[in-house]
């Protein structure tokens, strides 16, 4: 008897089927929450307005605004292919339903461990914010400085990745619960920073007052090409996570539309709060590069842990609570996506079908969640005990794996509506112009920062054999994707010769 997927037989999807997720659980305003909260906005700001402002100075705007439209552009296609094929794995199936299983099990490779690497990270992020939390509660840093004592900082992180995996194993219900919460609490912090800076440049008790200009918008003022494409590669990852509301699609409320205008809305909302903080930023501090400017290397790792007392006053706690906030929340939604990326992977027999597996409680990824954490918490223990730097450039490199699976799926939009590209105005727009153009950049975008990330001075001076860090580790995970596949090829062989989930 035949252990392939039951089929769900329809024009639009004659390959998909049905994975046993809870539909209907996720409506619009939950879906972009969530999406919101994978961003984690207030924790990416944190993180990169600094190394932004150090490549590309006051044209900061016009770099994230750049960095805008190829994901606007992408996020479109992803909508047009949800419309037709609402399925879980989204990359790894909607590739494989336009180029084959080969490009598509490496499409869905690139998401997992993006979204893997990430976890870690934000995990990372999550106690260094908790312990400054408690420092500045009990008004004693020497409790900030627990987090560099390595063993207790891996176990913190830890029990971080435990919790925010057992809150994501619950279900959608659970996890759109207390994403209302943390994502409610940080845009209001981050809005309260943003009024507060703009409110000292109007009095006079800016540190460094700095008057809005059009030339701040323009990308051509930008120095040179590789500072304009550091900053777009940077601020690509900013945006990077909206396409989680693309993975929920079987458990959302009409699954044929409501992820793709949840990731549209995720988007714009997300453009208009980076260009709202990054403009108070800029008018409060200046781009100098001593003091509270926003060009000085040693405020470039947090600069809101060096803005916040300046700008808010007696409330900076609150920027403190609202980054452990948008890290933690960012880190439990951010497992939806690699989850039901190997749920679907397994589901359709391209790699073990225990990755397939449902709660039957929650209705939930099981064993897919279980080992997104297992995979996360691993790697981060690894990477921390051999070198802080390997952790780093492993996140720097991220960029490239995102452009990867991103440029990837784009571009399956283009050849899977090849058909219907012409057929009209909007076909032609949504269907291949969009797409296309999003795709090509991200492409370009990865080729270029690879090229770049060879030079040993890239991301943290680090080098193996005169080769640059983040090369090593950015081409080393999608190297590995391709030795698995070979080796799941040889285990099931059946996905890979058409027989489970075949080209559209």
């Amino acid at each position: 008897m035949s252990t392939a997927p039951k089929t769900v037989q329809s024009k639009e999807s004659p390959a998909l089927s049905e994975k046993g997720l809870k539909a209907g659980s996720v409506g619009l305003i939950g879906a972009v929450v969530i999406g919101v909260s994978c961003i984690a906005p207030a924790y990416t700001l944190t993180a990169a307005l600094g190394p932004t402002v150090s490549e590309v100075g006051v044209h900061l705007p016009a770099i994230f605004l750049v960095g805008f439209i190829p994901m606007l552009l992408v996020a479109l296609g992803y909508r047009e292919l949800n419309n037709a094929m609402p399925d879980a794995g989204t990359s790894f199936t909607w590739a494989t339903r336009a180029f084959g299983p080969w490009i598509g099990w490496m499409g869905g490779w690139g998401l997992i461990a993006a979204t893997i690497i990430v976890l870690s990270n934000l995990a990372a992020v999550a106690v260094d914010f908790f312990y400054l939390m408690l420092a500045q509660i009990f008004s004693n840093p020497e409790l900030g400085e627990l987090s560099k004592i390595l063993p207790l900082n891996i176990a913190t992180t830890l029990v971080f990745i435990a919790l925010a995996c057992w809150i994501s194993y619950r279900g959608m219900e659970t996890t759109k619960g207390v994403q209302y919460v943390l994502v409610a609490f940080q845009l209001l912090v981050l809005g309260w920073f943003a009024v507060s800076a703009f409110a000292h440049v109007a009095n006079g008790t800016a540190f460094d007052a700095t008057a809005i200009s059009p030339d701040w918008f323009n990308p051509f003022a930008v120095d040179s090409f590789s500072q304009f494409a550091a900053g777009v590669s940077l601020s690509i990852f900013i945006y990077w996570g909206w396409d989680v509301t693309l993975t929920m699609n079987e458990e959302t409320k009409n699954p044929e539309k409501t992820p793709g205008r949840a990731a549209t809305i995720t988007v714009l909302v997300i453009v208009v709060i980076y260009m709202t903080v990054a403009l108070a930023t800029l008018s409060f501090a200046g781009v100098g590069e001593t003091g509270l400017g926003a060009g000085n290397p040693e405020n470039q790792s947090s600069i809101f842990a060096v803005l916040a007392g300046p700008v808010m006053g007696p409330f900076a706690i609150l920027m403190s609570l609202a980054i452990l906030s948008s890290s933690a929340a960012s880190l439990q939604s951010t497992f939806v996506s690699p989850a039901r990326t190997m749920l679907a992977m397994g589901h359709y027999r391209a790699i073990s079908p225990k990755f397939g597996k449902i709660s039957p409680t929650y209705k939930s990824p099981s064993f897919a969640t279980i080992a997104a954490a297992i995979a996360a918490a691993g790697f981060y223990v690894i990477t921390r005990t051999v070198s802080e730097n390997a952790l780093w450039d492993t996140i720097t490199a991220l960029g490239m794996m995102i452009c990867f699976y991103y440029g990837i799926t784009a571009l399956a939009c283009v050849w899977f509506f090849r058909a219907e590209a012409f057929r009209g105005a909007r076909s032609f727009f949504f269907k291949f112009l969009a797409p296309l153009v999003g795709g090509v950049i991200l492409l370009v975008m990865f080729v270029k920062t690879a090229m770049d990330s060879m030079d040993p001075e890239y991301g943290s001076g680090s080098s193996v054999g005169g080769v640059g860090l983040v090369f090593v580790l950015g081409m080393g995970v999608i190297l590995l994707g391709v030795v698995i596949m070979l080796v799941m090829y040889r285990i099931r062989p059946e996905f890979f010769k058409g027989k489970v989930l075949t080209r559209a």
